[in-house]
């Protein structure tokens, strides 16, 4: 957890001797532990501007929090009040995840708040597809050294984020590593808690053949696919952040950092039961994340003609010569979610979810099979 105490503070707290009011030998023994410090920080790790800086992270932090967080930002561990009101018989989702080499993009764009907010949605979406609502956020930042702006944003981000979906955001770690990374550079990594009541656990096993699969559009690439969209945009293509794509709006930044969608709250709105699978299109794309939900006597299979694909996909595809298969196993293609329902149920749930028919289930063995498609995209 982030401790926002330096040790002049923790002394003043406990009541304990005043450094400022020692003096002759009694002074010494402080004053090594600053000289300490300082040697810390010019090996590259600067605790005192760590702590500074979190001293922020209270303020974010209890921007989303609930009666349930008890305590206070800074301690050994978070604490939630496990109080469910209206479960029968809750049971805890947990899922972890980070952003990839997206933040590549954000690194360049020197644009460090969306990651954040992708990295919660992202987390929310997994488990969401459990039909669990979440509880509470923890994130990690391992970075080569602390900057102070990037470091606002990054909390910005996550509090937003986590405000967004009701999800507390009750602490975190940050550790400064020189070496591991490359100077300015950083990586995240979430955690994140939520419930769901055992007998609304959205698992797949209802799933029957002649039901209905349902796509909900994705906004871009969210979090899946940025290794082999720079290289193509980048080494292949020379393309700058600035440069603009043909029928994309704004820049290639700014495509490229469009925050991950939050799909819980929408899936909230359609009636218990309705829903019997769920898969949240991150790596592996429709092909590999679909089946994650199937029955092992079920396929899902595709029309990949139901939708069309943003256009920042097609150029990716077409300029980078990809086998257009490939391009559904490393993209999401459009779809961020898939929803698979009776198919009489259908029509109701597209309304809700402003979902797209995208194929259906068929007899098999719980793979994705992709209709029409050519060669290459």
């Amino acid at each position: 957890m982030r401790d926002v105490s330096t040790p002049l503070e923790m002394t003043k707290k406990v009541g304990a001797i005043d450094p400022n009011r020692l003096g002759g030998s009694v002074n010494r023994p402080y004053q090594r532990m600053t000289n300490k410090r300082k040697s810390y920080a010019r090996a590259g790790v600067d605790v005192d501007l760590g702590n500074r800086l979190k001293r922020r992270l209270p303020r974010l932090a209890r921007q989303t929090h609930g009666p349930q967080v008890l305590g206070k930002i800074g301690g050994f561990g978070g604490l939630f009040r496990a109080s469910f009101r209206g479960l029968r018989d809750p049971v805890l989702v947990a899922s972890m995840d980070g952003v990839g080499t997206k933040l590549k993009i954000a690194f360049a764009m020197d644009k460090h708040d969306t990651v954040g907010g992708d990295l919660v949605n992202h987390c929310v979406n997994d488990i969401a597809v459990l039909g669990a609502r979440p509880l509470f956020f923890l994130d990690y930042i391992g970075t080569e050294k602390l900057q102070p702006q990037v470091f606002s944003e990054l909390l910005r981000g996550f509090s937003k984020a986590c405000r967004t979906a009701r999800c507390a955001l009750i602490g975190g770690e940050t550790a400064q590593m020189p070496g591991m990374y490359r100077r300015g550079e950083y990586d995240l990594a979430g955690c994140i808690v939520g419930v769901v009541d055992r007998g609304k656990i959205i698992d797949g096993s209802a799933i029957e053949t002649g039901d209905a699969v349902l796509g909900i559009p994705s906004n871009g690439l969210h979090t899946n696919g940025y290794s082999l969209a720079r290289k193509i945009l980048f080494e292949k293509l020379k393309l700058k952040l600035s440069s603009r794509i043909p029928g994309v709006r704004g820049t290639v930044g700014e495509e490229l950092l469009r925050v991950h969608k939050n799909y819980q709250p929408l899936l909230t709105e359609v009636p218990h039961g309705m829903i019997r699978g769920l898969a949240h299109i991150t790596g592996g794309g429709l092909i590999d994340n679909i089946p994650r939900v199937l029955p092992k006597n079920c396929d899902a299979v595709i029309d990949t003609r139901s939708w069309r694909a943003p256009e920042i996909f097609k150029f990716i595809g077409k300029s980078g010569n990809i086998d257009r298969e490939e391009m559904y196993q490393v993209f999401n293609m459009g779809i961020g979610m898939v929803s698979i329902v009776a198919e009489r149920d259908a029509k109701r749930t597209m309304s809700i979810l402003h979902a797209k028919r995208i194929g259906r289930i068929e007899r098999g063995s719980g793979k994705t099979r992709l209709l029409h498609l050519s060669s290459r995209a």
